[in-house]
């Protein structure tokens, strides 16, 4: 029956409503159903939304809630193009999800007035598919990211398939393009799939689309050429594109059952790459809506953008346009008199949670489970003493993310770009592979397989950044590493993410979800090979300067400190953790008990590094946020000890940096007292600090104490020693030690000024650090 013209016309009706309580979300805040006709007080003071993308998403989602009938799926829309707002608002509306979560919204007359007053409104919805919209998992709101996202979605979820709308002018974005490259870390085995629709509708913002100059054959090279199977949807009459939608359609989905069964006869690491369909619909732009305005094209091309005809509370001259456009949908055909969806039309909707808008993956996830996280003081480092032991904080933090690989094999996972074995996580390929679906040499190619809990095999940060989002907002978990410098690529994306959890945080009905877990490596201060290009800690900076209920931001000093951290990391919810940590050889410093201080409270007064009893009041305090930081603080404090050893010397070691700042800016930050009794009221303070100073100076900005001396990155570097990095930003011990005895005790130390040239003329004739740095101690 599903195939049948009349059942088609129904399918035609639900987009036709669809379509009408769209263009009224546009311009309407009364009289709903057009019941009488149009005035001033029914229409909006101010338009605003975007028109262009609606009407065929609008056709796609009807054609979706068929196939999800017919084959009786486990489906979600993914609405990619840039303000499709109202595709995922009207067709939740339609099916009763909407009022089912947002009970206020009711399916009639005044509900309809309602959900027409709230969109794009002064405390109402957004024009894109934002976290208050049931059904959205991605916003839109940076183009880009649909298939990245829609891969992280079905990742591990074997019977989801992500219906992933992609607007054609989104498709021209470069994180879109390499999202093409998804389909190689899909098993049709153990994940779902993945069908992408690019809705080809001819215009952008004031430019015609690429894809919709290029040939069907153009676009069929292209789309095998990256693994996919097209399939081609395209017309303007919908008499003639409903058929063949349907059709398409069916054998889009039967193609990935039929992957699907064929590769799950076998064992997932035997599962082979295959060819997932893509379809390619071609539609106007502005599909139904006013043909041309003012001597113009409308339909068909760009002008269709946004709000096409040029109508509001104080501009009626062109009511008559509007009126005749609503009236062009037939809504007495499609409403009954008190607003509800006539019977005929609203039994084709999906069931329950079938219906795309109560599909519980877009809500925190099927079957979310916490983490089974093993004891991460298994893994500490023990020592005799501090600074004696060199290790790999990396290397450590790998041995525990093997083992939470083990404890979690189908809801864990390690994304990034081509970096797990930079980054010192060989440990977890003790148990797991890189999942690859491509083919393997078995010559060359190193824990490689067909099914693997680790995705580093695209260099994309876009990519790895967009599974992790959609992984955990479908209640899983796993973490991000990259490149310190390179997090810079996605920190938009970072920022879109922590938007997301902030408004859904403001949706009763929204579940919670795992933190997303970002590790940065490779940092600024150990850039040897690399140098000045590879230098940027701005995402610390980046962060902070966002909604501090959704943020942490770690800056661990060694390993114990990165096992407590990441062990308090993977057990939050709904948050941002950033962690900075060292993946080359260091000094191992904190004690398990240390480690779990420091990261429960957020910093520690470092008794054996301080040489000012406790309740006194020291000359000086030395704090240090960050790896290389707290070392070249410890080694400046060796010197101090020596030179000026009455100095009476506070360490204060800080991992959890944003502790510090004022309560009046951040709810867990010190109070004055506590961070007075740290930081004293008057005495000199250095802070001795991974990222950008200027983050430091905010944090003393509203304290009492702003006799501070900041040592962090000054934008300086080249191709140099892992030391000299730290001398370009004066974060070194030598530069530490000259600028506290200058503000102690007003007089220059000239022993630094010597060791520092010292150091300048034997690197560049070496090449390499000299001995005092290379062979120091902790004493």
């Amino acid at each position: 029956m599903f195939d049948s013209k009349e059942y088609l016309a129904k399918v035609d009706a639900w987009w036709r409503a669809a379509d009408f309580i769209s263009v009224g979300q546009l311009y309407l805040r009364n009289n709903p159903l057009l019941q009488t006709p149009l005035t001033a007080e029914d229409v909006k003071n101010h338009p605003i939304g975007h028109w262009g993308t609606i009407s065929g998403q609008n056709f796609i989602y009807a054609h979706m809630n068929r196939v999800i009938n017919k084959y009786d799926l486990n489906a979600f829309y993914m609405s990619g193009p840039g303000h499709g707002g109202q595709v995922m608002v009207s067709n939740a509306y339609l099916d009763g999800s909407y009022t089912e979560l947002i009970p206020h919204i009711t399916q009639d007359v005044p509900g309809l007035i309602k959900l027409y007053r709230q969109f794009s409104w002064p405390g109402g919805v957004a024009s894109h598919a934002a976290p208050e919209t049931p059904g959205s998992i991605h916003e839109g709101g940076e183009l880009g990211y649909a298939l990245s996202h829609a891969t992280g979605a079905i990742l591990d979820n074997p019977d989801v398939i992500a219906a992933c709308v992609i607007g054609d002018g989104e498709a021209e974005t470069g994180p879109l393009n390499a999202g093409w490259f998804s389909n190689v870390f899909i098993n049709p085995v153990t994940d779902g799939a993945v069908l992408p629709m690019i809705y080809i509708n001819g215009g952008k913002i004031s430019n015609p689309t690429i894809f919709q100059r290029k040939s069907n054959a153009d676009l069929t090279l292209y789309f095998k050429g990256l693994g996919w199977d097209p399939l081609f949807v395209e017309g303007t009459d919908p008499a003639s594109v409903h058929p063949q939608m349907a059709a398409k359609l069916d054998e889009a989905i039967e193609k990935i059952k039929a992957i699907q069964e064929k590769a799950r006869r076998g064992e997932a690491s035997d599962a082979e790459l295959p060819a997932w369909p893509v379809m390619i619909v071609r539609t106007p732009k502005g599909w139904g809506g006013p043909k041309a305005w003012d001597g113009e094209p409308i339909e068909g091309n760009w002008r269709a953008h946004q709000v096409p005809i040029p109508v509001d509370a104080h501009h009626m001259e062109h009511i008559d346009h509007l009126e005749n456009w609503l009236q062009s949908y037939n809504p007495s055909e499609l409403f009954t008199s008190d607003g509800k969806l006539v019977k005929e039309i609203a039994e084709i909707a999906p069931k329950g949670n079938k219906r795309m808008g109560m599909n519980p993956i877009t809500n925190g996830g099927i079957n979310p489970r916490p983490l089974n996280l093993p004891d991460w003081r298994n893994n500490a480092l023990k020592f005799d003493a501090p600074g004696v032991k060199i290790a790999q904080d990396m290397i450590t933090f790998g041995e525990y993310a093997r083992d939470i690989v083990k404890n979690n094999p189908d809801n864990f996972r390690i994304f990034g770009p081509d970096e797990a074995k930079s980054n010192r996580l060989n440990a977890v390929f003790e148990v797991t592979n890189r999942q690859w679906m491509e083919a393997i040499d078995p010559k060359t190619d190193e824990w490689i397989s067909h099914s693997g809990r680790v995705i580093d095999s695209q260099l994309s940060e876009h990519q790895c950044e967009g599974f992790l989002e959609t992984y955990v907002l479908t209640g899983r978990h796993g973490f991000f590493h990259s490149y310190e410098a390179f997090l810079r690529v996605v920190d938009s994306m970072l920022t879109q993410h922590f938007k997301w959890l902030r408004k859904a945080k403001e949706q009763p009905w929204r579940n919670d979800y795992p933190s997303l877990n970002v590790v940065a490596t490779s940092t600024v201060f150990q850039q040897d090979h690399n140098g000045y290009t590879h230098q940027d800690p701005g995402l610390l900076t980046h962060l902070s300067e966002k909604k501090p209920e959704f943020i942490r931001e770690y800056l661990p000093a060694d390993a114990n400190s990165v096992l407590a951290v990441m062990d308090k990391a993977f057990s939050s919810r709904g948050l941002i953790n950033l962690i900075v940590t060292s993946k080359h050889p260091r000094n191992q410093f904190y004690s398990v008990e240390e480690a779990e201080e420091l990261v429960r409270e957020g910093y520690k007064v470092i008794d054996w590094a301080s040489t000012c009893p406790a309740g006194e009041e020291p000359d000086v305090v030395i704090a240090a946020a960050g790896t290389e930081p707290n070392l070249e603080a410890l080694a400046a404090i060796t010197i101090l000890k020596k030179s000026n050893p009455d100095l009476k010397i506070r360490f204060i070691n800080v991992v959890d940096i944003l502790k510090l700042r004022h309560p009046s800016v951040d709810p867990r930050g010190l109070s004055d007292d506590d961070f007075d009794a740290l930081f004293t009221t008057d005495k000199p303070v250095l802070f001795a600090f991974h990222g950008y100073e200027n983050m430091i100076r905010d944090i003393f900005f509203l304290r009492h104490n702003h006799n501070v001396m900041i040592h962090g990155y000054r934008e300086n570097g080249d191709i140099t020693t892992p030391f000299d990095m730290r001398v370009y930003s004066e974060l070194d011990r030598f530069h530490l030690a000259k600028d506290i005895v200058k503000n102690v005790y007003g007089k220059e130390f000239p022993e630094m000024d010597e060791i520092l040239q010292y150091h300048h003329d034997y690197i560049r004739q070496n090449g390499d650090d000299i001995a005092e740095v290379q062979e120091w101690v902790w004493s």
